[in-house]
């Protein structure tokens, strides 16, 4: 994890840092927008870190869809919850499609034993 070393939280507090710094002088954007664009920090920083641990992968980047949708909605996309709902179900069965490649089962395929015969 040499990309961020020993402290993605110190990266976050950063990024937090920054999004403040970036709002106290000059742009333009409210106290839900500024949380809403650390959460995606978050979820974006929960991708690279399970990305970089080979572990849970899948569930860290539907995480970070959400996010996207809520920074997406906060900056006012206006969909309705329907849409909402049918956007994240595609991205979590694609998701889900693509884990299943990722995946190595930990007992080989084989067929299955017959059953025995009682006589």
């Amino acid at each position: 994890m040499k990309l961020l070393g020993r402290e993605p939280a110190a990266w976050l507090a950063l990024i937090a840092v920054a999004v403040k710094l970036a709002a106290a002088f000059g742009l333009d954007v409210t106290d839900g927008q500024q949380a809403t664009i650390n959460a995606v920090a978050a979820a974006a920083m929960g991708v690279i870190i399970a990305a970089v641990a080979h572990d849970g992968v899948g569930a860290a980047i539907i995480g970070l869809a959400q996010a996207g949708l809520a920074l997406a909605l906060g900056f006012g996309l206006d969909w309705t919850a329907d849409r909402q709902a049918v956007v994240m179900a595609a991205v979590t069965v694609v998701v889900g499609m693509w884990d299943r490649t990722q995946v190595t089962a930990p007992i080989p395929a084989t067929a299955a034993p017959s059953p025995k015969r009682v006589a």
